[in-house]
């Protein structure tokens, strides 16, 4: 079905593998037509409770866009194609199921875009970092510009804009750019954990957590407002009913996403 991308369901955790090794899995447009593809499945099966990105190979996550494609593109190109590749990272960042980047080895350019728009990272300790954008004449165009300095701070984010540099995944741990830093072979492993328990939660209350934590960053939304308005339209679920239930008869809840 894909030719850029893997997928396999485990228990309700989709695995999405970028699987262009030889090309340190670059994004072209097959492989944004795809992830597009595969976020819409995310979205609409009911079997997929959560989901993983990463990479295929030890070297990298995703090390950049693929730049082949960019030679010879007008103004108006450009925009298009940045204007793609942020509404498809926007669709990842406003999934309502939770979806974990495992960043293993080099996430630069495009790929440290698609890693940030993802709702948090686990790092292997060989991830690197980085929006080298500016050694081609470029600037991040997937949201890089937007979601950095949101997740670091402006003063950070912006020396790592102009300087091109990369941030290893210790520094990138200290900056709050990723949740954990774990060995390689544990990387996968660290986020199916990390999943396994959400995936224990009510999904209507995990989506609008999801949601609402996005509005902070939502300059047409008041945060507030829409917490309060998520907040009652749990009380409209047969899964706050369960909860509250189980919790006062003092047994495990069980949800059912309705």
């Amino acid at each position: 079905m894909y030719s850029a991308i893997t997928t396999s369901n485990e228990n309700g955790i989709l695995l999405i593998t970028i699987n262009r090794p030889d090309k340190l899995n670059a994004l072209n447009k097959t492989v944004l037509d795809e992830l597009n593809t595969i976020i819409d499945e995310v979205y609409s099966n009911n079997s997929i409770k959560s989901a993983i990105i990463t990479g295929a190979g030890a070297k990298a996550f995703v090390a950049g866009a693929d730049i082949s494609e960019f030679q010879g593109l007008k103004h108006s190109e450009g925009m298009h194609l940045a204007q793609k590749g942020q509404n498809i990272f926007r669709k990842i960042e406003d999934s309502p199921k939770p979806i974990i980047a495992a960043v293993n080895g080099f996430a630069l350019g495009g790929g440290c875009e698609l890693a940030m728009a993802c709702h948090f990272r686990i790092a292997s300790d060989n991830a690197k970092f980085g929006q080298p954008e500016v050694n081609l004449g470029l600037i991040p165009g997937y949201g890089g510009t937007q979601r950095l300095t949101q997740l670091i701070g402006k003063g950070r984010a912006i020396e790592l804009l102009i300087t091109g540099n990369m941030l290893n995944a210790a520094t990138a741990l200290q900056y709050g750019l990723v949740n954990y830093v774990v060995p390689q072979e544990e990387l996968l492993t660290k986020a199916r954990t990390i999943l396994e328990v959400v995936n224990t939660k009510a999904p209507l209350a995990v989506g609008r957590c999801i949601k609402a934590a996005n509005a902070v960053f939502d300059q047409s939304q008041d945060g507030f407002i829409e917490e309060v308005k998520l907040f009652g339209e749990c009380f409209a679920t047969q899964d706050m009913v369960e909860g509250t239930t189980a919790f006062l008869e003092k047994r495990m809840p069980v949800f059912k996403g309705k």
